[in-house]
């Protein structure tokens, strides 16, 4: 069915009392299958648009009464006003580029003026973070299949006609996803989730008396508002203001710079407006992260240098480079941010800005205002180790970072020395360490420095945590999951973090892989060994292993790869924005062709925990029941199928690059 096919006056009759019959329903489909990018207040009014924008025009003829399988069947009112919805909600979320690169400019959101809107606590903006790492037609399925009840083959169709790709997929992935399991692979788990609270979730959504279009309304800053009025007339003089600090140093300025936004804008570059939160304001909160740092550095007074930042972000002149994690907005704040610091640093003036879910750096020489910069990382959902530090600069090989105030000891580790002990690394009273090697982004790699920081027992009791430097203002959450820990389909092990013996080992020969990530979209990466196996011929106990590097935008990639006794890692498979090793993809299955050191080639495979049978197929015909098989293979690599059976009946494939799924 195309956007353009027109509706007789009966059908669109019908529409407008699906719409309203199902309001509800339709806001929860949009709303969950939006991208959480966008905001919570945005979301919702996206959501509301897109069900209200679902009835179709009238015309000529077009779908009219409900088909004999009655309201979901194909053809009926609601199916076509569910496509709609999920055609609108998929486009905004991307996976109708094609579709909006043909507009000449995006689709935007309601405004709403004076008042801010999200859904209460639980419920829908639940069911939201519960999928967050999964992509939108994954999410578009997990609410028709597993909230509205839809067999598996309507979904697939309504996602197929909605222009979904890799509907079937989609599905499959919404069907596995596991309710009320721990947190992404890359992060600490939440010790108080589990499935009883997922299931009490669910029952929660499928209530009938839940409504999922009621939203909390609270206005917006009433002082800023009044501000914004009196700002119209005095827009001409508060421009005035800012273009005399940009204008400050003759040197800085230039002539083709793109336009300020406004009076609204000019009420944020005030430097006496920054936000700064109190020096002790970490140990006294359940919120631990960037909105608890407080202002440091030597020059957090310097109105000039503050000036100077905040006037460069809002007009942003073409000479200063820029640069930006993924999925992490540019544009000016619309209200006044947060000073983390403003200091000198090796030769540079550095000032770092919070603005909601987003850091900021500035950096300029020291003697003013010359090779000015910008730097822009994600911070959304950063916790006691993702917003644990900061990288002030670089010069040469080494680097400086500015630590959380939470962090009581600091020190340095060679990853690729699992059994070297970490070096104390000193850090200032303001929280700056001293310089510390670097990773080398090419040439040879023998060492693989990282930070090992240590959390002050005033918030949490022994917890020390690893950080690699990927070349990000960012640093990167390094972590390991354990195999586990007997046979059959015993409970899942959780990330730890990476500084216990066994996880040492597992970063020591995996290290060096870290430079082939993109640094400045990754938040964690975790290397999770999923299965051992004996190895054929008296070669030795094998691990298996899956690297996930999980984005803050919430696609990650992931390498699979065989671990021998001795010698080097062998990489078995790779696979990229994919949810395979995370929170949504715990199930997984892997095989590589492998030469014992009798010389002889095997076909070897293995799964995770819940693997209960593996089948080779193809050039290779073996069947084990376990998690694990060893089957003899020819010299030449031809193709072998495997499949896996899991201990809930359903199957496997084995990831090969398109991510495997189940059967």
């Amino acid at each position: 069915m195309g956007t353009s096919q027109r509706f007789g006056t009966t059908a669109v009759e019908q529409a407008e009392a699906v719409i309203i019959e199902q309001y509800p329903r339709l806001v929860r489909l949009a709303y969950v299958t939006l991208p959480g990018t966008s905001g919570r207040h945005a979301r919702v009014l996206l959501a509301h648009r897109a069900v209200q924008r679902a009835l179709p025009h009238t015309g000529g003829g077009g779908p009219g009464v409900d088909g004999p399988g009655g309201p979901d069947s194909p053809g009926a009112p609601l199916e076509d006003v569910r496509v709609r919805v999920l055609r609108a909600s998929l486009a905004r979320a991307g996976r109708t580029r094609a579709a909006l690169a043909r507009l000449s400019w995006p689709p935007a959101p309601p405004f709403v003026w004076g008042l801010r809107l999200w859904p209460p606590a639980g419920g829908i903006d639940e069911a939201a973070r519960l999928l967050a790492g999964a992509s939108a037609p994954v999410r578009a399925a997990f609410v028709l299949h597993r909230l509205d009840g839809l067999p598996e083959e309507s979904v697939v169709r309504l996602l197929r006609a909605a222009g979904a790709a890799d509907p079937a997929d989609a599905v499959r992935e919404a069907v596995a996803v596991p309710v009320g399991d721990p947190g992404d692979a890359g992060d600490t788990a939440d010790p108080d989730a589990g499935p009883r609270a997922g299931e009490a979730l669910l029952r929660a959504l499928r209530n009938p008396e839940f409504d999922a279009s009621v939203v909390s309304a609270r206005p917006t800053d009433l002082l800023r508002r009044r501000r914004r009025a009196r700002a119209v007339w005095a827009a001409t003089a508060a421009l005035a203001v800012v273009g005399g600090v940009l204008a400050a140093h003759t040197a800085s300025r230039v002539p083709d710079t793109r336009p300020l936004a406004g009076p609204v804008a000019a009420g944020a570059l005030d430097p006496a407006r920054l936000v700064r939160a109190p020096a002790e304001a970490w140990a006294d909160t359940a919120r631990v992260d960037f909105t608890a740092w407080p202002a440091r550095g030597g020059r957090t007074a310097d109105r000039a240098l503050l000036a100077r930042a905040l006037g460069t972000w809002a007009a942003r002149p073409r000479e200063v480079p820029v640069t930006a994690a993924p999925g992490t907005p540019t544009d000016p704040p619309a209200r006044p941010p947060r000073l983390l610091y403003a200091g000198d640093s090796d030769g540079r003036a550095v000032v770092l800005l919070l603005d909601a879910d987003r850091v900021v750096r500035y950096a300029e020489a020291a003697e003013g205002p010359r090779a000015r910069e910008l730097a822009f990382a994600r911070t959304d959902e950063s916790g006691v180790t993702t917003a644990a530090a900061l990288r002030l600069g670089r010069t040469g090989t080494t680097a400086r970072y500015l630590l959380a105030p939470w962090i009581a000891k600091a020190g340095t580790r060679d990853l690729t020395r699992a059994g070297d002990p970490a070096k104390p690394l000193d850090v200032s009273a303001d929280g700056v360490t001293a310089p510390t090697a670097v990773p080398r982004a090419a040439g040879a790699c023998d060492t693989w420095p990282a930070l090992e920081l240590t959390s002050s027992a005033r918030i949490v009791e022994k917890h020390a945590f690893v950080l690699a430097d990927l070349g990000a203002l960012t640093p990167v959450h390094l972590t390991y999951t354990p195999l586990p820990t007997g046979p059959g389909a015993v409970p899942a092990r959780q990330p730890r973090e990476a500084t216990g013996t066994a996880a040492r080992a597992a970063w020591a020969p995996v290290a060096c892989r870290l430079r082939e990530l993109p640094g400045a979209g990754v938040r964690a990466v975790n290397i999770w060994d999923f299965a051992d196996s004996e190895l054929p011929d008296g070669g030795g106990r094998a691990v298996w292993s899956c690297t996930r590097a999980s984005g803050w935008a919430g696609p990650g990639d992931v390498l699979v790869q065989l671990r021998p006794p001795s010698g080097p890692p062998q990489d078995v498979a790779r696979a990229r924005a994919t949810a395979a090793c995370g929170r949504f993809g715990q199930h997984l299955l892997a095989g590589a062709r492998w030469r014992s050191p009798a010389g002889r080639w095997y076909q070897l495979a293995a799964g995770s925990r819940e693997v209960t049978g593996i089948t080779a197929t193809g050039a290779v015909r073996a069947e084990s029941k376990g998690r694990s098989l060893v089957a003899p293979a020819g010299a030449r690599g031809a193709a072998v199928r495997l499949t896996g059976r899991l201990a809930s009946g359903a199957g496997i494939t084995a990831l090969d690059g398109a991510a495997g799924g189940r059967d």
